[in-house]
This record gives C-alpha cells, sequence and structure tokens, in this order.
C-alpha cells in the first residue's frame, strides 16, 4: 500500500488553513472499498473520490443496496467482502453497529485483512477497539462516524460539507483520521474511546427522537384538519431549533415552562380521545421539561405542583400512561 499523505482539503473548512494544491507534491490516492451499501458507505466512498481517491470495490446483500451501489457508485463492482479488502488500500465498514464485531472478527479470522491497510468504521457506538480483531492482523483502526442523518442519495454527499465526525483513532493515527474527514468536507470532533457510546446516546436523542415527535405533531395537527401542517411546523420548529442551539434551557417556552396545568391537563385528555398512542411519550418528556424548566428557575415553584399532579397522573385503568 502507498504511503498515505492527505489530499489537501477542498473547501478551507474552519480551523484548517487552505492549501494551494500546486504548491504541494500530489499526494498519494488511495484504492476505497465499502463493506455494506447501506446509506452511509456509498456517500463516503463518493465523498473521498471528489477527494482524489478511487472507489475499487463494494459488498452489498439486499437488492435495495445493490441497486444503490450501482446509482451511486457507477461501474464499482460489486464483490463479497472478502474481495473488498483484498482490492483496497482504505476500507470503510459501513455495516449495522450490532453486526460490526462479528463482521470484524470474520474478517480476520479468514485472513481477509492486510497489513497496512486502513479499516475504517463508521458506528457512533464503537471507538477502536471493536476493531482489535483487524489490528492484531496489521490494519490501522480507524472510528469515523458522521454525525448527520442519511437518505441514501446524492444530497447526502453535499450535506457533509461541514458536518462534525465523532473521531477515535491511535495516536500515531490522528492525522490520517482528520485527513479523511477533512477531505470528505466534514470536521473533526475528537472523542475519547470510553465516551463513544455515551457521545452516541446523546446524537440519538436529539436526531432520531426528533423525528418521531415532528411525525407524531404532523399527525395530530393532519387530524386537527390543518391543510398543510408540514408549512405550520417548518417554521415553528426552525425557530425552536435555533433557539435551543443558542440558549439551551432558557429557550423553554409553552404550558409546561408557564406552569399552565390546566392547559396540560386538556392536552392529555384530547390525545386520550384522539391518539391514545402518543400520551406517554407526551407526558414523559412533559416531566422532563418541567423538571429542567424548574431548575433553571424559568418554571415558578408555586405552579410546579398543580402541574406535576397532572403529568403524574394516570389511565382510568390504573396504569401511567
Amino acid at each position: 500500500m502507498a504511503a498515505y499523505r492527505p489530499v489537501p482539503p477542498r473547501t478551507g473548512t474552519e480551523g484548517f488553513p487552505r492549501v494551494n494544491p500546486s504548491q504541494q507534491p500530489r499526494p498519494a490516492r488511495l484504492a476505497v472499498g465499502v463493506v455494506g451499501a447501506g446509506r452511509v458507505g456509498p456517500a463516503l466512498a463518493r465523498a473521498l473520490q471528489q477527494a482524489g481517491h478511487r472507489p475499487v470495490a463494494v459488498s452489498g446483500v439486499s437488492d435495495t443496496s445493490v441497486r444503490r451501489a450501482a446509482r451511486m457508485l457507477p461501474d464499482v463492482p460489486l464483490v463479497p467482502p472478502a474481495q473488498v479488502l483484498e482490492r483496497s488500500d482504505l476500507v470503510l465498514l459501513t455495516v449495522p453497529d450490532d453486526a460490526l464485531p462479528a463482521l470484524v472478527e470474520g474478517l480476520a479470522e479468514t485472513g481477509a485483512v492486510r497489513p497496512g491497510q486502513l479499516l475504517v468504521h463508521t458506528s457512533g457506538r464503537y471507538g477502536t477497539a471493536v476493531l482489535d480483531p483487524a489490528r492484531r492482523a496489521g490494519a490501522l483502526p480507524l472510528a469515523l462516524h458522521p454525525a448527520m442523518t442519511f437518505t441514501g442519495t446524492e444530497v447526502d454527499v453535499q450535506r457533509l460539507a461541514g458536518c462534525s465526525f465523532g473521531v477515535t483513532a491511535p495516536d500515531e493515527l490522528r492525522l490520517a483520521a482528520e485527513a479523511l474527514v477533512i477531505e470528505m468536507g466534514g470536521e473533526p470532533e475528537w472523542i475519547a474511546e470510553e465516551n463513544r457510546a455515551l457521545y452516541h446516546a446523546a446524537l440519538a436523542l436529539g436526531a432520531n427522537h426528533l423525528v418521531t415527535l415532528v411525525a407524531q405533531s404532523l399527525e395530530l395537527l393532519t387530524r386537527a384538519g390543518v391543510a398543510h401542517p408540514d408549512r405550520m411546523l417548518g417554521p415553528l420548529l426552525g425557530a425552536a431549533l435555533d433557539n435551543a442551539l443558542r440558549s439551551g434551557d432558557a429557550a423553554l417556552t409553552g404550558p409546561v415552562a408557564r406552569g399552565d396545568a390546566g392547559t396540560v391537563a386538556a392536552h392529555v385528555a384530547e390525545l386520550r380521545r384522539h391518539a391514545p398512542g402518543t400520551v406517554a411519550g407526551y407526558l414523559a418528556m412533559a416531566r422532563t421539561t418541567a423538571d429542567r424548566a424548574l431548575a433553571h428557575g424559568l418554571l415558578k415553584p408555586e405552579l410546579a405542583e398543580d402541574l406535576l399532579g397532572v403529568l403524574a397522573d394516570t389511565d382510568p385503568d390504573g396504569g401511567d400512561q
């Protein structure tokens, strides 16, 4: 494998100076392989291709993965995982978190891993310890997790510009990890091995649960007769997100933060009538909001008692909603 030297950044990412390519020696290009043609792998491979590297092989199992690979990485052969490693200097392991340990162990046991090969996984949950079987075979382990939601389409490549990556790597590979992230248009954020699960939980709490909350809001607005619920929610949620990122808990508004127990009780009653499946989530989030508003002085203590009484309410059968 050619010695790795990073391609100069394409965009002058904040914190990294612009580099004039004409003043630099031509960097080594890497043959890039993808194991797992889900939503993430092909997009990262395309980003690396735009930085000058060369996708050479991809593996996928489902029909959807095969079609995605053909669309995102045309003319790149679809081969079994072992052959991806055989052809590649840099391998992206972009499989579900729970499948990653067994995949790494299997590749190492079959001798597919080559000494000096860059092995990169994109799991948020794991650091580099999960790659230890491959490291013992001589691989160079990197954990590069893009903190972004992926669609499996071309738009993902564009969204990588300015995207933060949760990066974990051995000290001797920090520069290589940093360079790869910058080449993909992202910004590296270093995460300690022992903090990976907490880091990933934080992202899931914010992003994944947000989708669920928005989908429920859209459904409820539709039931309330709103013709274009997306148009109604868009500006409101955009402002709420911007305020929360800027001000944290100080951005809390609404009936819970104000201590309007009667309004919250009316909400719960209507949700039980029209969408009982949303009651548990509403109560859980409202309790958490009340706790945070009270702790930050937004919710007056004299109003909190009645509010918390409403939020502790149970259904007619005695079960907590």
